[in-house]
């Protein structure tokens, strides 16, 4: 028989890291204790939480998998007892100028339990607005992760992920009931796409989504648009932070989830024949 709770908590941190490692990991520390004396049970953190560069720059950090940030990491969920989403790292490619941005998810004991290397690589000329090439600096992952824990079934992402629903698909077909989506979308494209975005994953999936932000100006040429937010299945945003470093808090309520796809059973409807079949 199945023990695992129908209700826990949630939280999503937002912060407004810069280059400053020990600054960033200070107030990422800070904030995290902080969720878990608010009773959250997973908490999940930006991406690029402790190291964010500007466009164009070197990178001057890097870390391994078993490296000083991930036993950081570590120690931190296990002081808190918490499942603990490191939004993501930049993890050292071996005999590669290039990085994985990596998302890591260690248990309340402190286990590294999964990996994510992010899937798409935000390379876009908004001319003015936003102009970035990721792809110079970054190499990308290519496999889709999700992870069963006793809390909930996590399918794992970040940021620019965000803009392809057939990943989204693919982890709630899989089984996902909680989307984790660790970001640092800018301020021009978050204004007019992050919350529409984060809705449309979370109703076409019928999932809970915990979309934990930067926000705010990390240098004079990078700024994010924040709007840390927690959905529901139905769309519904029930826990926001719009600007500022602070969290977030929202109970992750699965028989909700059961409800609406219970009510709406839309991904039973799903034509699999038109996803891999020929157009």
């Amino acid at each position: 028989m199945s023990t695992r709770k129908s209700r826990f908590k949630a939280a999503a941190i937002q912060l407004t890291s810069t280059t400053e490692v020990e600054r960033n990991l200070r107030a990422a520390r800070r904030l995290v204790r902080r969720a878990a004396d608010a009773g959250a049970e997973l908490v999940a953190l930006p991406e690029n939480f402790a190291y964010l560069r500007s466009e164009g720059s070197r990178i001057e950090y890097r870390q391994d998998l078993d490296g000083e940030l991930p036993a950081r990491l570590s120690d931190l969920a296990r002081e808190t007892g918490t499942w603990l989403l490191g939004g993501s790292i930049p993890e050292r490619i071996p005999r590669s100028r290039r990085i994985h941005n990596t998302s890591l998810l260690f248990d309340p004991a402190g286990r590294q339990v999964a990996v994510y290397r992010k899937l798409h690589l935000f390379d876009v000329g908004i001319r003015g607005r936003a102009e970035f090439r990721e792809s110079k600096t970054v190499a990308a992952g290519d496999l889709p992760v999700i992870v069963s824990t006793p809390l909930a079934r996590l399918g794992l992402s970040i940021c620019y992920d965000l803009r392809f629903p057939e990943l989204y698909r693919k982890l709630a077909l899989a089984g996902a009931e909680v989307l984790l989506i660790p970001s640092a979308f800018t301020a021009y494209t978050g204004k007019f796409h992050w919350m529409t975005l984060l809705r449309a994953r979370a109703i076409e999936n019928q999932c809970w989504v915990v979309a934990p932000a930067q926000a705010g100006r990390h240098s004079p040429t990078r700024r994010s648009f924040g709007h840390t937010a927690v959905i529901d299945p139905w769309g519904e945003v029930v826990a926001l932070r719009e600007r500022g470093p602070g969290i977030v808090v929202a109970e992750i309520d699965l028989d909700r989830l059961a409800e609406v796809r219970r009510g709406l059973p839309a991904l039973r409807h799903v034509r699999r024949d038109l996803i891999d079949g020929p157009c």
